[in-house]
């Protein structure tokens, strides 16, 4: 039976591997490698718990740092991995440093790359994401895209891998836990209404790093006319106070929830904001209108279809997106759901490996 040594480090990475390898398995032997990238138990361990993610089988305890520092750490700890368990894959989902290095260890050493979420495009290379998921490309053998739009990049890009469209893994995890999400008790612990509150995520380095962006996006949320849940990742929290904006905190700050409670705020509120690139998606998936707090989207087919505006680190224009986004007429859910695979993207990477 072939080998599959799987990488995963960041939040999201745990909810893409849920589906994934239990779809694997079915066909491999899969070795789960966690990177540590995320390593508060909020953002972590909480996942495998909640999702039944099999207990990593090498955990490099990588930590945080700066971006060089924790791509060679993790690197180094990835190609011991490799030259001990001697897969016959290996397979990586997204664009984060953990991606990357995972890429970069099994290029070396000339083991086969599969990329989950390949092809996905922002044209903004001050985006550490945007540089890791290029890199990552260049190097892997199968590249698995979640949309048609990603398929065309890589295609005119002329990757020298296999390019396979698979769908979206995320919507795959949606429909596998959404049962599990009505039993959450979230919105009653934290005393909401449904449809009456907005929901709040900033993490990437180009909003959390620029003083001026943070502030920008923190003001405008403070004049929102809706209570603001805002689950808090660590390293927000942390440069909130570096930048001396803590005086513009909200009640809505809390600390980071699990997948399974922040599906259930998601899915009950009447608008969400972020800049991350998967919560765009599920609240998409939800039929929740998203404001993203970045310039840029790789996820285009939510703007067609309705569900997303851009609003960049403006506060104006965040207010803005806010009201035109809530009483605007929607494209269709299961039209979306359509474009980004309709829940079977995991069932096809199972495939697409066994026949490569």
């Amino acid at each position: 039976m072939l080998k599959i040594l799987s990488v995963v480090g960041a939040r999201p990475q745990f909810i893409k591997a849920a589906p994934v390898s239990r779809a694997l398995r079915r066909s491999f032997t899969e070795v789960l490698v966690h990177t540590g990238q995320h390593y508060d138990a909020g953002m972590s361990d909480v996942f495998f718990r909640e999702l039944g993610i099999p207990a990593p089988d090498h955990h490099l305890g990588v930590g945080s740092g700066a971006h060089g520092a924790q791509t060679g750490a993790m690197l180094a700890g990835i190609e011991t991995v490799l030259l001990a368990e001697k897969p016959d894959w290996v397979l990586v989902y997204g664009d984060t440093n953990s991606t990357l290095a995972g890429a970069l260890a099994a290029a070396k050493l000339h083991i086969p790359i599969a990329h989950v979420e390949a092809g996905l495009r922002s044209g903004n290379w001050s985006m550490p994401e945007e540089i890791n998921r290029v890199l990552t490309d260049a190097a892997s053998d199968l590249l698995l895209a979640p949309t048609t739009d990603a398929l065309e990049h890589l295609e005119r890009e002329h990757v020298h891998g296999q390019v396979r469209w698979v769908g979206d893994v995320m919507l795959d995890a949606l429909k596998l836990f959404e049962p599990a999400m009505a039993r959450s008790t979230a919105l009653d612990t934290l005393g909401l209404e449904p449809g009456r509150y907005a929901v709040v995520t900033v993490h990437r380095a180009e909003n959390t790093d620029d003083p001026v962006r943070l502030a920008a996006i923190l003001s405008g949320l403070a004049r929102l006319e809706l209570p603001v849940v805002f689950p808090m990742h660590p390293r927000t929290r942390g440069r909130i106070a570096d930048h001396g904006l803590s005086h513009l905190r909200s009640a809505g700050w809390i600390d980071p929830l699990g997948y399974l409670d922040m599906l259930a705020l998601v899915g009950h509120a009447a608008v969400v904001l972020t800049d991350s690139g998967g919560l765009q998606k599920e609240a998409a998936f939800l039929g929740v209108p998203c404001v993203t707090l970045r310039d840029q989207t790789e996820w285009p087919d939510t703007l067609e279809l309705g569900w997303n505006t851009l609003a960049g680190a403006d506060a104006d224009r965040l207010l803005e997106a806010v009201r035109t986004t809530r009483s605007r007429t929607s494209g269709s859910v299961s039209e979306l759901h359509e474009r980004f695979g309709g829940g079977l993207a995991a069932e096809r990477i199972r495939m697409a490996i066994l026949a490569t």
